[in-house]
């Protein structure tokens, strides 16, 4: 999620390697076209590395209509038997496709993995007239193209249920679609799960103004000092976060024990599905949509939803000073499930998928998988 994170930063897969039935309703399938470029050598070891050649296998991707805006959809797996697992990516339109190469291949042993480039985000963002598009960039809007995509893939690859993880932003777009259509979902899992957008700002600003003063910073204390009251009243300030979330990922917020982001946000540039033009898509749908959305986001809040008809997962991490968890914890202790669980990374910030990916896919396949029932057998038949 690279803008809700920090607004200021801003092939194989194209192989279909089963026929799946006739898509209801229809998509497009389309193949990457990545032009040469300095990244090829690289981008060619990663494309021929991930190619998915399992007779059951799937591996394509396709631009759905979803709430009238076509937007761009990758689907993989070992085993289309598998139960599905659709990624929601952060931001606003912090896309997560061009990164997914560098932790999601083993997953797809075990789930066909989704990954959508949300509507004005990334590979999505040139599909579609910006003028027409932005009115539309509201959270209900997200959440039921979400919604449209379930029902799309249930149909597609003839399945009931899917489960749906939410990362950061995506953790509100998944929230809402867990509490708004439950009967789709296996279990929902929030990583990095935003709770209250307003709480969140004022705790994330609080804990990277005191780790800054710790550290005897001069200039970030100067620079977070200049932003108060952050967040403020009034609606959130796109500026002002910028600078919050720069502290925040130099302190170790995003990636724990790192003081930069350049090492995840450049995985890009060897992507099997991005090239250059793709990922210069990607910067300006960031720019773009965060300039909408953002202001918008201050109300958005699960305070009061106290109930959830679906299993939900929360995986946090211990030094996430994004989404500071405990805020997530507390509410989940609140709230009535048929189950509920916290899966604690204490060595990551934001990023569990990247900074213990390991212990991710551990928890993907012990507390997630299970709870597809027969379907999470399906690699043992």
């Amino acid at each position: 999620m690279r803008s809700f994170i920090i607004p200021t930063l801003m092939a194989v897969l194209t192989a279909t390697v089963a026929v799946a039935a006739p898509p209801t309703p229809p998509v497009e399938i389309v193949k990457p076209n990545i032009p040469v470029d300095k990244y090829t050598p690289g981008r060619d070891l990663v494309t021929a590395l991930d190619r998915i050649v399992t007779p059951n296998g799937v591996q394509e991707c396709f631009i759905a209509t979803l709430g009238g805006a076509r937007q761009y959809v990758s689907v993989r797996g070992s085993d289309r038997r598998n139960p599905i697992l659709l990624y929601i990516h952060g931001g606003p339109a912090s896309v997560e496709l061009p990164l997914s190469w560098s932790f999601q291949r083993p997953w797809e042993d075990y789930f066909t993995v989704v990954e959508w480039d949300q509507r004005a985000a990334g590979k999505s963002f040139e599909l579609n007239d910006p003028k027409k598009i932005a009115p539309t960039l509201t959270p209900d809007r997200y959440r039921d193209d979400a919604i449209e995509l379930i029902e799309l893939l249930r149909a597609r690859y003839g399945k009931d249920k899917i489960f749906v993880l939410g990362h950061s932003w995506g953790s509100t777009v998944g929230l809402s679609v867990a509490i708004k259509r439950p009967d789709l979902l296996y279990a929902y899992i929030g990583m990095g799960q935003a709770i209250d957008f307003r709480q969140n700002e004022t705790a994330s600003y609080r804990l990277v103004l005191e780790q800054a003063e710790r550290a005897g910073n001069a200039e970030a204390v100067k620079e977070l000092k200049a932003l108060a009251p952050y967040p403020g009243p009034g609606a959130l300030d796109y500026n002002k976060t910028g600078v919050e979330r720069k502290w925040s990922v130099h302190f170790g917020g995003l990636a724990a024990g790192r003081d930069e982001s350049d090492f995840y946000l450049h995985l890009g540039r060897l992507s099997p599905e991005y090239g250059e033009a793709d990922r210069k898509a990607w910067d300006a749908s960031s720019a773009f949509t965060m300039g909408i959305l953002w202001s918008k986001l201050i109300n958005v809040s699960f305070e009061d939803m106290h109930r959830l008809q679906v299993p939900i997962i929360l995986f946090l991490g211990r030094h996430d000073t994004t989404t500071p968890p405990e805020i997530a914890s507390d509410w989940l202790a609140r709230l009535k499930a048929p189950e509920k669980k916290i899966v604690w990374f204490d060595n990551s910030a934001h990023l569990p998928m990247i900074e213990e990916p390991g212990k991710t896919l551990q928890a993907l396949i012990t507390r997630v998988r299970p709870l597809a029932g027969e379907e999470e057998r399906a690699n043992d038949r």
